[in-house]
């Protein structure tokens, strides 16, 4: 019994030998995903929103207090400077006017009375037929009088201003944006006047307000392009110019915003105020360059990638190697004959012209290797055999990125991303039920 459970065990276990032996046999394949490199041109830009509106508005209100007795204007109509908009019910305002009139004529009486009796008590009292006191009195009487005249006047004065507040003209040359009172509205204007209309100056220049993030404020400054649309014209790009980046910042959810002023020419008539605008600013430009979608740059290759390429680099150093001993072997032996300096730097290159940096990967500190631009890109040579090419990366418009190096060429396939498929070849594990013999797959990308 214990010899037959002894055969079982040794069975087992040669099984689990032959199938772990087989699955280390197992072939590897791997499935590459490619993006191209085009060339063209690139610009890297900052993007917000904001909202189109006038270069300058006019809230047009009241001074006094009453019924909107006529209106003359209406929404986009175009007004001039002094035009006639809007009349407030003048019955009251012309009541007061008219009881100002009547206090200054009773003022100028009173003027007129105490100047003739100061007049007399002055002649009484060079005659000493009074006393100083009563000269005196007199004087205080007529300057109060003369007092009590100008503050008539005055009192006229502002009723009448009042009563000319009750015609509302436009400030400016314009159009009329707002409207937001009706004939028979009564308005009161407290601490502070009521907008009656909103005029804009011209809506052939208009003005984009752009709230910018803080971390891309630095990249803007006045004069620069900037480009946007708006979702009424989806299909046009319009152009403007940045006047002003606003030194105020306004703090929202923790985050900070400046607000950048960009001009737009509005001559013919398409951009209404109002809008919300996509905008793009202008940071930097480059035309006729080589450039990759950013998922090739952001790709990390597999463990069985970088075996594959630490085996063939190992094959070249250790044949460039072979080649060096033969070379000193020769130059041992050709000492003393000319031309034997030339030969060793000859036989120093490494066979096929392939280049051997730092870390034994071809290229290696090409561009400095530690640059923050310095990019390794993947693909697949003519010969189906994996390879690596430095590159130096330039701007970037978010989805394709500038790339500068020496084994770039137009139409060049990058992998970007990979799936690993592992066959079995028909071998399964004698532990498991199931009876999967497809392979495995283990796939890894950039972005995809």
């Amino acid at each position: 019994m214990k010899r037959t459970i002894s055969i079982i065990a040794v069975l087992a276990i040669g099984a689990a030998v032959v199938w772990y032996s087989t699955r280390a046999e197992a072939e590897s394949t791997m499935e590459y995903r490619f993006v191209e490199v085009t060339r063209g041109n690139l610009e890297s830009v900052v993007a917000s929103t904001g909202s189109i509106g006038a270069v300058k508005t006019v809230q047009v209100g009241t001074q006094v207090s009453g019924i909107i007795n006529q209106i003359y204007v209406d929404f986009n109509d175009p007004v001039r400077e002094g035009q006639i908009i809007a009349r407030i019910d003048t019955t009251l305002l012309a009541s007061s006017v008219r009881d100002a009139q009547a206090n200054l004529r009773r003022a100028e009486a009173q003027f007129v009375f105490n100047k003739a009796e100061y007049d007399r008590i002055a002649e009484l009292f060079e005659k000493e037929f009074t006393t100083e006191v009563a000269l005196n009195q007199a004087k205080f009487n007529l300057d109060n009088a003369q007092a009590g005249l100008e503050t008539a006047r005055i009192q006229l004065e502002r009723q009448q201003r009042n009563l000319g507040y009750a015609t509302i003209y436009s400030p400016i040359d314009g159009v009329v944006v707002e409207r937001n009172v009706d004939e028979g509205q009564t308005v009161a204007a407290s601490l502070s006047a009521p907008q009656l209309f909103l005029i804009a100056n011209d809506l052939g220049q208009l003005e984009i307000l752009v709230n910018v993030d803080e971390a891309d404020i630095g990249l803007i400054e006045p004069g620069q392009s900037a480009r946007f649309t708006v979702q009424a014209y989806s299909d046009d790009v319009f152009q403007g110019a940045v006047r002003q980046v606003r030194l105020q910042s306004t703090v929202e959810s923790n985050v900070v915003t400046y607000t950048v002023v960009v001009d737009v020419d509005n001559s013919d008539g398409k951009l209404l105020p109002g809008m919300t605008a996509t905008v793009d600013f202008l940071v930097d430009s480059a035309e006729d360059v080589f450039m990759v979608p950013n998922a090739a740059l952001r790709f990390r290759p597999t463990e069985s990638m970088m075996a594959v390429l630490q085996e063939r680099f190992q094959a070249m150093r250790e044949q460039r190697q072979a080649a060096g001993d033969t070379t000193q072997a020769d130059q041992r032996g050709a000492r003393g004959r000319p031309g034997a300096a030339g030969g060793a730097a000859a036989g120093g290159a490494p066979a096929g012209g392939a280049q051997v940096g730092g870390g034994g990967f071809p290229g290696a500190g090409a561009f400095g290797g530690r640059n923050s631009n310095a990019a390794m890109l993947w693909y697949v040579d003519e010969s189906g055999a994996l390879q690596i090419a430095r590159a130096r990366t330039g701007i970037t418009d978010g989805s394709s990125t500038e790339i500068i190096g020496r084994d770039i060429t137009d139409g060049m396939k990058i992998i970007a991303g990979v799936t690993e498929v592992v066959s079995e070849g028909g071998f399964q594990n004698p532990f498991s039920s199931n009876n999967d013999s497809g392979g495995n797959r283990f796939s890894r990308g950039g972005g995809f």
